[in-house]
């Protein structure tokens, strides 16, 4: 035992505890001038005036002992390098994070949905739907990033503006697994006139396999009986590059 007048040995603080090993005092956002706090630049310079960082800070509310929330959301971000990347990681995946439990995940995860979902609302805006471009710009974003196969419906009205999307199932797109009714259901009872088909390719690749083609032509059949015009089927292939592909365009499953 150091007696009371001896100074302390290196390496020791007045706690008896290398520096090295002290925790880190990390400045609350409370703490930090009020004109660098994200919520009070939201407040006075608005929303797009924040960085990403500063944006998930607000969603995750609070830090830890040793970081601050702020910090906390730069970790985050230089982690996954982008919101496209934060967006596909799943609730687990978030869980795993340092200082990330199911609350924080479930915030991260809200936020970037609610995003997402307001981008690709079509009856934000009723969009009209016109080219293979227009569908990617629709639902590329969100679905290229999909870890499964996933097919969805655009459904039109007689201006082919989008009146709604639903996604009509999930798994191995093939026509011997979807079945024509489930994919028409909906559009049978918002009564369209016309859908568009989409679906994912994990894998990045949107080149059309002949099951592609096959699904194709038997759902333009269904909806000719119907009274449906299947316009296309749209296939979205890897993020990065904004990879889709047109069946009709390279005439595959429309005679």
């Amino acid at each position: 035992m150091t007696s009371q007048g001896a100074p302390a040995p290196p390496g020791a603080n007045s706690y008896n505890m290398p520096e090295d090993i002290q925790p880190r005092y990390t400045p609350r956002i409370a703490e930090m001038p009020s004109e660098e706090r994200p919520r009070e630049r939201l407040q006075n310079y608005g929303a797009p005036s924040l960085s990403h960082a500063e944006l998930i800070a607000i969603l995750l509310r609070t830090g830890t002992s040793r970081e601050s929330a702020l910090d906390m959301a730069r970790r985050i971000m230089a982690q996954y390098g982008t919101l496209r990347s934060l967006a596909g990681a799943s609730f687990s995946e978030l869980t795993r994070l340092n200082g990330i439990g199911g609350a924080k995940a479930a915030q991260i995860m809200a936020g970037l949905e609610l995003g997402q979902r307001l981008r690709n609302d079509p009856r934000q805006e009723r969009r009209s739907v016109s080219n293979p471009q227009d569908v990617f710009d629709l639902l590329g974003d969100e679905m290229s990033l999909l870890t499964q196969e996933h097919l969805k419906v655009i459904l039109l009205d007689t201006k082919n503006r989008v009146m709604e999307v639903q996604e009509v199932y999930k798994g191995n797109v093939n026509s011997s697994m979807v079945r024509a009714s489930e994919v028409f259901r909906a559009a049978v009872k918002a009564n369209a006139t016309a859908m568009l088909l989409v679906h994912n390719h994990p894998s990045g690749n949107p080149s059309p396999s002949a099951q592609d083609a096959h699904l194709t032509a038997d759902l333009v059949k269904a909806g000719k009986l119907l009274g449906i015009d299947v316009l296309d089927h749209i296939i979205i292939g890897h993020p990065a590059e904004k990879a889709f592909v047109s069946l009709k365009e390279q005439g595959l499953g429309f005679g």
